[in-house]
């Protein structure tokens, strides 16, 4: 395919900065995919160690930042399964 070889660069170097943009984009999306399968706390991956993954975030703070309250000395409203 034309344009796709480093022949075709050398020849046409405009079509550097397209490649770079489209390269990065497509490490961003494969990171925020990533992040979102390893970080969530909708996600499990082993349920055999941890079953109701969601009750490890009932105290941790979900905001990046917040001048106002801290959600650390907050109670959850989360409900206690095991009771």
């Amino acid at each position: 395919m034309q344009g796709l070889g480093l022949q075709s660069l050398k020849k046409n170097p405009a079509l550097i900065p397209l490649y770079v943009c489209v390269a990065a984009g497509a490490i961003g999306a494969v990171y925020y995919m990533t992040r979102l399968a390893t970080r969530n706390p909708d996600v499990t991956w082993n349920r055999s160690s941890n079953p109701e993954p969601w009750q490890e975030y009932k105290d941790k703070q979900y905001k990046f930042y917040s001048p106002i309250r801290d959600y650390s000395k907050t109670k959850s409203a989360a409900p206690k399964f095991e009771e």
